[in-house]
C-alpha cells in the first residue's frame, strides 16, 4: 500500500513540475529554473513582471506566504487569467493547466497588470 501511495505522489509531482517547466518556457525563461529552489522563485517573480529580488520575499517568516500568493496572482494575470487560476496555482493543480493549456504569456507590456479585470464603460458622449 505504501508503494502505491508513493508512486501516485511521484506521478503527481512529475506532472506538476512538467507544468511549471512549460509555464516558465512560455514566459521565455528557462524551464529548468522551476526546479532550483530559491532561483526558481526569483524567476517566477520576473515572470510576474516584478524585480527578481521579490522572489526572496516569500522567505520572510510569517508574511512570506502573502508574498507567494501575490506573485502567483501576478503570474496568473500575466497569462490573462483571473482569481480562479490563482487559486488553482496555489493548490498546484493549475500549473499543468496553465503550462499545457492554450494560455499565452501576455506580460510583455501588452497588458497593464494593475488594471487587469477592471472595465471602463464605453460611453458615447456624442448625442
Amino acid at each position: 500500500m505504501d508503494i502505491i501511495v508513493g508512486i501516485i505522489g511521484l506521478v503527481i509531482a512529475i506532472v506538476v513540475i512538467a507544468g511549471m517547466w512549460k509555464v516558465f518556457e512560455k514566459a521565455g525563461e528557462p524551464g529548468w529554473a522551476c526546479i532550483i529552489p530559491i532561483y526558481g522563485t526569483m524567476v517566477l517573480a520576473k515572470i510576474a513582471k516584478k524585480p527578481m529580488w521579490w522572489g526572496l520575499l516569500p522567505l520572510i517568516p510569517y508574511v512570506g506566504f502573502i508574498w507567494s500568493i501575490w506573485i502567483i496572482n501576478l503570474v496568473a494575470k500575466n497569462f490573462g487569467k483571473g482569481v480562479g487560476m490563482t487559486i488553482a496555482l496555489i493548490f498546484v493543480v493549475g500549473w499543468p493547466i496553465l503550462g499545457f493549456g492554450d494560455a499565452e504569456y501576455i506580460g510583455d507590456g501588452e497588458v497593464d497588470v494593475a488594471s487587469f479585470g477592471t472595465t471602463t464603460p464605453d460611453v458615447n458622449m456624442e448625442s
